[in-house]
């Protein structure tokens, strides 16, 4: 199919990397014990979206440029960063969510949490590294189609990504519902995933490109 080769082994990877806690699920994780079900699933779903990006770019040939040009991938990394460690401090100044306040939660802007989960996905230059390392590892240098053959790829790591993601989404959500019971605990959760957005952000501003 359009020069993939073992394709079967390339969906068993995709599901244990997608399984493998990173960057990802720790946003999604902090955006749903803090904010709800619903705020995960957007946020799942904007980090998909976000991959579907990278994808694209990918298969076109775009990402390379973050290969092969030093200052473009620290302007791109930098500006990640900034963005996570300002929704780490959005969070860290917004109050907790509580069962009095759930007409504020139902009033949330879940397309302002998806818009902010792409961004986040998009501008961390290691997702465009890490497709662009993969997907070509699962294309014959004969194919006839290389760009669909990656576009395929890219699609199946997403699917499995995403429902794997809205897992995590669903439960931490459940157990958001528990947790908002607590004053005490559920402004300890929020401020807990806005540190984590915190050193998240900082993280990436200190990685080195491997």
């Amino acid at each position: 199919m359009f020069g993939i080769h073992d394709y079967s082994l390339f969906i068993v990877t995709s599901i244990l990397l997608n399984l493998t806690p990173g960057p990802d699920t720790m946003y999604i994780l902090g955006r749903s014990l803090a904010q709800g079900p619903r705020s995960g699933v957007a946020s799942a779903l904007g980090i998909s979206t976000g991959c579907l990006v990278h994808t694209i770019a990918a298969a076109l040939g775009l990402s390379a440029v973050l290969m092969t040009s030093s200052s473009a991938f620290f302007v791109i990394k930098m500006l990640g960063a900034a963005y996570l460690i300002f929704l780490g401090i959005q969070m860290l100044r917004s109050p907790s969510v509580l069962p009095e306040t759930r007409v504020a939660e139902d009033s949330l802007n879940y397309f302002k949490i998806f818009r902010q989960g792409v961004v986040t996905n998009v501008l961390n230059p290691k997702v465009a590294l890490f497709f662009l390392a993969l997907l070509p590892q699962f294309v014959s240098k004969d194919s006839p189609h290389p760009a669909l053959a990656l576009l395929t790829l890219g699609l199946t790591f997403i699917f499995t990504g995403t429902v794997w993601c809205l897992c995590l989404a669903f439960f931490a959500g459940f157990l958001s519902d528990r947790i908002r019971r607590s004053s005490r605990l559920s402004r300890w959760i929020t401020s807990l995933a806005g540190l984590t957005f915190l050193g998240l952000g900082l993280k990436l501003a200190v990685s080195e490109r491997t």
